[in-house]
């Protein structure tokens, strides 16, 4: 625990030395990383007739379609765009190496009741922590997988609530943004795109707690969920849901560079 502590302070110092105090990087968002989740000999969670990379993989490349459509002058990085297995702490060093404006982890969700449907949107935090704790740990035990890694996460056990204490010593200096962007994609979700939005919440996130700029988890709905499987793996639906991700970081994008 004394070795988490040490590096997660290190992580906050990091953090805060790089942060623009007011807000983000001069407002000019024209880097972005698109995450989709899982990949290789990691699945994912699966439904009837699906497996959660897939689904991720096909709406994040979508989305990298879109953005490069309509706004041709943003540079868009993938951590994955095929399927391979890149690690945790590697999918965020590809957003920390470019300098990128924002991150964005695309996934799919599960749980035991198939009634549960909707989208739901994740920025790093502890907060309701008991809530979320079975997403989160199903997320962030994918390190299970990784080589060496207790000593790459310094001890961290994805499934032992004792190890997500000291996140709360990671309170990221771009929380407010990222709620602003997490706020936006389950209104386009809700609103435009038509699907049943369970709002944005805090979780610790691995993925999310390595990255140094607003940062997002977006779980694009649930293939416990007979329907919403079908409709996930619909290529259409792939599109209109792309379509919402990539309205509300346009609109984002507007928001924070109408203040420069």
């Amino acid at each position: 625990m004394r070795n988490i502590a040490v590096t997660f302070g290190i992580s906050v110092l990091l953090v805060l030395s790089a942060f623009n105090p007011v807000g983000v990087r001069s407002y000019k968002i024209d880097k972005i990383v698109i995450d989709p989740g899982h990949g290789g000999k990691d699945p994912g969670t699966h439904g009837s007739i699906s497996k959660e990379k897939d689904v991720a993989l096909g709406i994040a490349l979508e989305l990298g379609r879109i953005i490069k459509d309509n706004l041709p002058d943003v540079t868009i990085e993938y951590t994955r765009k095929d399927d391979s297995f890149p690690e945790l702490d590697e999918r965020a060093d590809v957003a920390n190496k470019i300098d990128a404006d924002l991150f964005i982890s695309i996934h799919a969700n599960w749980v035991g009741n198939p009634r549960v449907h909707g989208t739901e949107t994740y920025v790093m935090g502890v907060e309701k922590m008991d809530e979320n704790f079975k997403v989160v740990s199903r997320e962030n035990s994918v390190i299970l997988l990784e080589e060496n890694y207790e000593e790459k996460y310094d001890g961290f056990d994805p499934n032992s609530p004792e190890s997500y204490i000291l996140f709360s010593l990671y309170q990221s200096a771009f929380q407010e943004n990222s709620l602003r962007l997490a706020q936006k994609i389950e209104d386009q979700m809700q609103t435009r795109v038509g699907r049943n939005s369970r709002g944005v919440r805090p979780a610790p996130f691995l993925v999310l707690r390595k990255t140094s700029m607003p940062s997002v988890l977006f779980e694009v709905g649930y293939l416990s969920n007979a329907k919403e499987e079908k409709d996930l793996n619909d290529r259409l639906n792939q599109v209109y849901i792309a379509s919402g991700i990539f309205r509300a970081f346009r609109d984002y994008k507007q928001e924070l560079e109408s203040m420069n």
